[in-house]
């Protein structure tokens, strides 16, 4: 198999003592290659550097919204210099959170906007958080989908470097409608062990009418882990469950969702 975990937290202290274990389990596994998102401007330092260490994982660097509050005058210039380095391949993890609301919803939107214009001038892709506040409010993706339009549609032109690989929205949670607006735009969506718990059906059928072309598969360990592991600590060697899950809902065979999210995270990351 030539699977890839395209979001883990692979520098968090929970893999600390067995890190080296974790990823032998992933080749095992059939995992390839791990992308590695950052949380603020220290965590893109950290997962930088295993980067450098491990060949099969890649970093992305930037500041989560839940870390907004820690953007200053300085954190464009050294996100700049971080994502110059060749084993950056995305600027994230970015996005909005209104669950958490650790910042003002202002303060989310700037650090956003600037990151994404780091993103355009680098040719990077992003890679997007969104979490609602309540399942039936549905301003944070809404929010989230309108500033990415207006990057896109009425801002600068993305440079042609960036064409048909904008980004990711990771462990999409959002419904049909939702779906098929960031398709518009130009979106992946990332599909996370979310897919295989009870209640997730809404995320089941966003899958069904999801072309297969626009999915990648992520763990987002250590969290959401998939069943039958759910409750324990989430790694990059059960990403293989998503793709049963992924095979399962579509009728499609396990092979070729594996061979085409890793097609689909290679055309994105551009890793070699």
């Amino acid at each position: 198999m030539n699977l890839t975990d395209t979001h883990c937290h692979l520098n968090l202290k929970t893999y600390q003592d067995d890190l080296a274990d974790v990823l032998t389990r992933a080749r095992e596994n059939g995992v390839k290659r791990v992308l590695v998102p950052a949380l603020d401007i220290e965590s893109s330092r950290e997962v930088l550097q295993l980067a450098e260490n491990l060949e099969m994982v890649y970093a992305a660097v930037g500041v989560h919204p839940n870390s907004a509050q820690t953007w200053n005058s300085n954190s464009i210039e050294e996100l700049f210099e971080l994502a110059s380095h060749p084993k950056v391949v995305g600027i994230g993890e970015i996005g909005l959170d209104y669950y958490r609301d650790r910042a003002p919803k202002s303060t989310q939107k700037k650090v956003l906007s600037e990151q994404l214009q780091i993103a355009r001038s680098k040719q990077l892709p992003v890679i997007l958080h969104v979490r609602n506040r309540t399942e039936d409010d549905r301003s944070c993706i809404q929010d989230l989908l309108s500033i990415l339009d207006d990057w896109i549609s009425t801002g600068e032109p993305l440079p042609p470097e960036m064409g048909g690989r904008a980004g990711v929205i990771h462990s999409f949670s959002g419904n049909l409608k939702e779906s098929k607006q960031a398709l518009e735009l130009g979106f992946f969506i990332g599909i996370t062990g979310a897919i295989t718990f009870k209640k997730a059906d809404n995320l089941r059928d966003v899958v069904k009418h999801m072309p297969l072309t626009r999915l990648l598969i992520e763990t987002d360990g250590p969290f959401i882990t998939p069943h039958p592991y759910r409750g324990k600590r989430n790694e990059p060697a059960h990403v293989r469950y998503i793709v049963d899950k992924i095979s399962e809902v579509t009728g499609k065979p396990q092979e070729m969702i594996t061979e085409q999210t890793g097609v689909n995270a290679a055309g994105l990351f551009r890793w070699e």
